[in-house]
């Protein structure tokens, strides 16, 4: 199986990974590393993934590290091979040339379960495609079938893959980041010098393969991760460094990446949820006492106007099921009056039913004005929805295009090419 995360020591080189628990070993029980280089290379040239067995993996990029969980997969003669969303984390390059691996793999005998939610690609590679919703099986089709016919068998109903924005006249900065320095939890730069306006009016979608800076920037913006330098400021407030709480005060709704982790608490009620961000605020709280009536009635109201699906607004945000968790936070950060909307990753882990519910809110709120900050690893979701698309790499703005540049171009951006870029 390769793990949609991979499942791979940092510090080891290629080869060291590979023959993990099934060393090749000489006298005094040494490593051969003469025999695992050996076999790595065999390996190589039989598959057509071509890597370098003396590379230490934390230093090569996405793509290769996937390369290498395969051939740790094959290496043991598996004639069954199990991808769990393998291209979550790859560039459009990357991404053709694994699909171009897999029907290798597959003329070569090997059969291949390949779990995704991208029907782009499943229909691209896949003999047979199966749908599970709710925890069954719900068809087998072939792949002729479009994607709208996927995705109505995946939600139950007609679902609307494409998303329709209508041009808007772009207002002043709401959003300014300018020069940003910001390290990781191992005192690294991960975000290295970035500067980036949003307007209000208008979607800036940041496209880049995940672990590029994108998670330090997002948690830099929303005042959950230190500014080394550089400033950030939310229609002309200076907001750098100051408190998540002061943030949301100042007017930014933040969608975490991570929604159980940074965006619930899941043990709390659906309706206490929907007042993390103002509990002390009237009309939810008055002299340092709770209006549970208003609370029910504002849960009532968001449960009603933004669909989700739960038994009750006394049942725990933890019972709901993924996209009803991403509603709730959601509907949570939007009940609010807002400068800018600072969304992470808003659909991951999503059907397309919610999907397309969560993409309709972020541009009926830009076509209303305001600044919205998408920061997305799916690049159909930064084209879809981005007026306009930046493209981070290495802690870096690598460039500033428009959503009518080919996904080539923005492929090579995300892989840290500056070629093609404008502002």
């Amino acid at each position: 199986m390769v793990h949609q995360h991979f499942m791979l020591v940092p510090v080891f080189t290629v080869a060291e990974n590979v023959v993990l628990g099934f060393e090749p070993t000489k006298s005094f029980n040494r490593l051969d590393y003469k025999t695992a280089d050996a076999q790595i290379h065999e390996l190589s040239e039989k598959f057509g993934l071509q890597v370098d067995p003396r590379a230490v993996v934390e230093n090569l990029p996405i793509g290769l590290q996937q390369r290498v969980e395969i051939l740790k997969a094959l290496s043991h003669d598996a004639e069954l091979l199990i991808l769990d969303e393998p291209t979550a984390v790859l560039t459009p390059q990357e991404i053709d040339a694994l699909m171009e691996i897999m029907r290798s793999l597959a003329r070569d005998g090997k059969s291949i379960l390949f779990i995704t939610h991208k029907l782009k690609e499943v229909r691209a590679v896949a003999d047979v495609i199966t749908i599970i919703r709710q925890g069954r099986v719900i068809d087998s089709v072939p792949p002729s079938e479009t994607e709208n016919q996927l995705a109505a068998l995946m939600v139950g109903r007609e679902v609307n893959l494409t998303v329709n924005k209508e041009s808007t006249e772009l207002g002043e900065p709401v959003l300014e980041i300018r020069d940003v320095v910001v390290r990781d939890d191992r005192g690294l730069a991960v975000v290295n010098g970035v500067t980036l306006d949003v307007h209000a009016g208008e979607i800036v979608a940041l496209a880049g393969v995940q672990g590029n800076g994108q998670t330090e920037l997002a948690e830099a913006i929303s005042g959950l991760r230190p500014i080394e330098s550089g400033t950030i400021t939310l229609r002309g407030r200076d907001i750098t460094n100051h408190s998540p709480r002061a943030i949301l005060d100042a007017g930014l709704g933040h969608v975490p990446e991570d929604r159980q982790r940074d965006g619930l608490v899941l043990s709390m009620s659906v309706a206490d949820n929907l007042v993390l961000n103002t509990p002390r605020r009237a009309p939810f709280a008055s002299r340092g006492t709770r209006n549970l009536k208003a609370v029910s009635v504002n849960a009532t109201d968001l449960v009603q106007r933004f669909d989700i699906r739960t038994t009750g607004i006394d049942a725990t945000a933890g019972s709901l099921s993924g996209g009803n968790q991403q509603k709730v936070i959601v509907a949570r950060e939007l009940s609010r009056p807002l400068t800018c909307l600072l969304a992470s990753q808003p659909t991951r882990g999503l059907d397309v039913g919610s999907i397309e519910y969560v993409h309709r809110q972020i541009v009926n709120e830009r076509n209303q004005g305001m600044g919205v900050f998408i920061i997305s690893s799916e690049l159909d979701e930064v084209v879809a929805l981005g007026d306009r698309i930046a493209v981070m790499h290495a802690g870096k703005i690598t460039g500033i295009v428009d959503p009518s540049t080919s996904r080539e171009d923005i492929g090579l951006l995300m892989a840290g090419s500056t070629m093609g870029a404008h502002d």
